[in-house]
C-alpha cells in the first residue's frame, strides 16, 4: 500500500510541469487575447443573466441559468476554498495565493469559452436526454474521429470527480475540532464511522438526479457563501493593522525563492496554479458538464454566466480564506497542514466558537461538492457505458467516500491533481481548437443583443 501511494505521488508531481502549465496558463492567455477580453467587458451582462432576466423554460436543458452556476460553483466552491489554500500557502508559502489570482484571472476567459462550447456542441445520452460537456463538444464540435479523446476524458473524470478530498478533510476536521477535544480517543473506526456517516448522506441527494441537484445546490450554494464571507470577514477586519501587511508579503513572496520551497520560484508557480485549478476548475472541464444542462438556446449566455466561477471562488472565497490564515499568523507554525491550519486561524481569532462555525461552514461547502462531483461522474459514465451506469458510478462514489475518510491527505490530493491534468490536456485541446467559432457565435450574440435594445 505505501508503494501504491509512493506512485501517486510521483505522477502527480511529473504530470504537474511545464507541458501542463503551458496548455492552462497558455491557453487561457489565447483565449483573453483572441477574445479582446471580451468576458470582462461584458460582466454586467452575465450578471443580468442569472438574475433570470433572459430565462425561458421552453428552451432545451433541464435546469435554468442561476441552477447551473450554483451547481458549478457547489463543486467549485468548495473544500478547496477552505484547506486547498491552506495546502497552498503550507507547500508553496503566500506567495502561491497569487499565483492562484493570476491563475484565476486567466480562467475567467477559458470559462467563457468551455461554457459556451458546452451549450453549442450539446449531445444526448442513450435516453434521449439534452446533454452536455468536453466528451460532447469533442466529438459533436470537432468531429466523431476524436472519439479517442472524448473517451479519454470521461475515463480520467470518472476518478477526477470522486469526491474523496471533501470526504478527507470533512473527517479531519471532525476529528480535530469535535472528537479529540471533549476526549474521544480517535483512530480508523472514529474515521470509518464519519465516512460512512457522510456516504448516507449523500446518498440521499445524488439518486436524485440534476433536478433536484439544482434544487439543493440552488438553496444551499448562496447561504454557504454568506455565511463564511461574514465569518472570515469578522476574523480579518479584527486584524486591520495585520490586513496590508498580509496583502503585501502575498504579493512580495510571489517572486522570491523561499527555504520553504526548495529555493525555487517555479515550485511556488507550479502550486498556486494546482491549487487554483483544483479551486475554480477553469481548462479541467468538469463545470461545462453542469453549464451543459441549462434551459437555454443561447451558447454565449451561458459561457457569460460560467466565466463568473473563478471571480466567485478564487478571487473572492479563496483570497478571504489566505487572508485570514495570514493575518492571525498561524501559517507560520510550520505543523499544520490542510483544514487543520484553517481551523487553527478560526480558533486564535474567535476563541472557544470559531472551529464550531468552521464545521458548519466546512459541512456547508463539503456536502454541496459531495452532491455536485457524483452528477459529473455520472454524466461520464453515461457517456462510456449508457444511463445504466449511473447507479453503479453512484455506489462506487459512496465506497470511495468512506476510503478516502481513512486515507492520508498526501494520496488524496496527489490522486486528484493526477486526475485532473490528465482531463486538462484533452479539454484545452477542444477548446482552443473550437475558439474561432466561440468567437463567431459571440459577434453574432451581441449584434442580436444590440438590434433587441434599440427596439
Amino acid at each position: 500500500m505505501q508503494q501504491i501511494e509512493n506512485e501517486i505521488i510521483q505522477f502527480s508531481q511529473f504530470i504537474w510541469g511545464v507541458p501542463l502549465l503551458i496548455v492552462l496558463v497558455g491557453g487561457g492567455l489565447f483565449f483573453m487575447v483572441y477574445s479582446h477580453l471580451a468576458p470582462f467587458r461584458y460582466l454586467a451582462h452575465a450578471v443580468d443573466i442569472i438574475r433570470g432576466r433572459y430565462d425561458n423554460p421552453e428552451e432545451a436543458g433541464q435546469i435554468n441559468h442561476f441552477q447551473a452556476l450554483s451547481t458549478a460553483l457547489a463543486a467549485t466552491v468548495g473544500m478547496g476554498n477552505i484547506s486547498g489554500v491552506a495546502v497552498a500557502i503550507s507547500t508553496g508559502g503566500p506567495g502561491a495565493i497569487f499565483w492562484m489570482w493570476v491563475s484565476a484571472v486567466i480562467g475567467v476567459s477559458t470559462k467563457f469559452f468551455t461554457g459556451t462550447l458546452a451549450v453549442m456542441y450539446r449531445g444526448v445520452d442513450d435516453r434521449g436526454e439534452v446533454q452536455g460537456g468536453p466528451m460532447y463538444y469533442i466529438t459533436e464540435g470537432m468531429g466523431k474521429r476524436w472519439k479517442p479523446m472524448a473517451v479519454f476524458f470521461a475515463v480520467a473524470a470518472l476518478f477526477g470527480v470522486i469526491p474523496v478530498f471533501q470526504s478527507n478533510q470533512l473527517t479531519q476536521v471532525f476529528r480535530d475540532v469535535v472528537l479529540e477535544p471533549n476526549g474521544v480517543n480517535v483512530g480508523f473506526g472514529t474515521d470509518l464511522i464519519t465516512g460512512l456517516i457522510v456516504a448516507a448522506i449523500m446518498s440521499a441527494v445524488i439518486f436524485g438526479g440534476i433536478k433536484r441537484l439544482g434544487k439543493v445546490t440552488a438553496g444551499i450554494v448562496p447561504l454557504m457563501v454568506l455565511l463564511y464571507v461574514l465569518v472570515v470577514l469578522y476574523i480579518i477586519l479584527s486584524h486591520p493593522d495585520r490586513l496590508f501587511t498580509a496583502i503585501h508579503l502575498i504579493l512580495t513572496d510571489a517572486f522570491r525563492a523561499d527555504a520553504v520551497l526548495g529555493g525555487a520560484v517555479g515550485t511556488m508557480i507550479i502550486t498556486g496554479i494546482k491549487r487554483a485549478a483544483f479551486s475554480n476548475e477553469a481548462g479541467i472541464g468538469t463545470a461545462p458538464m453542469a453549464h451543459g444542462a441549462a434551459k437555454t438556446n443561447e451558447p454565449v449566455r451561458e459561457g457569460l454566466v460560467a466565466m463568473l466561477g473563478p471571480i466567485i471562488d478564487t478571487l473572492v472565497v479563496c483570497s478571504m480564506t489566505a487572508l485570514a490564515i495570514l493575518v492571525t499568523g498561524v501559517w507560520e507554525s510550520g505543523s499544520a497542514n490542510g483544514i487543520t491550519l484553517t481551523a487553527m486561524a478560526f480558533e486564535k481569532a474567535i476563541p472557544l466558537y470559531g472551529p464550531y462555525l468552521l464545521i458548519l461552514c466546512v459541512l456547508f461547502f463539503s456536502l454541496s461538492t459531495l452532491f455536485t462531483f457524483p452528477y459529473y461522474g455520472t454524466k461520464c459514465s453515461s457517456y462510456l457505458f449508457g444511463t445504466k451506469s449511473k447507479v453503479y458510478y453512484n455506489i462506487f462514489c459512496l465506497i470511495s467516500v468512506v476510503v478516502a475518510a481513512v486515507a492520508s491527505l498526501d494520496v488524496v490530493i496527489s490522486f486528484i491533481d493526477s486526475a485532473y491534468a490528465l482531463m486538462a490536456f484533452p479539454n484545452m485541446i477542444a477548446a482552443v481548437w473550437l475558439a474561432p467559432r466561440v468567437m463567431r457565435a459571440t459577434k453574432d450574440y451581441f449584434r442580436r443583443m444590440k438590434k433587441l435594445e434599440k427596439v
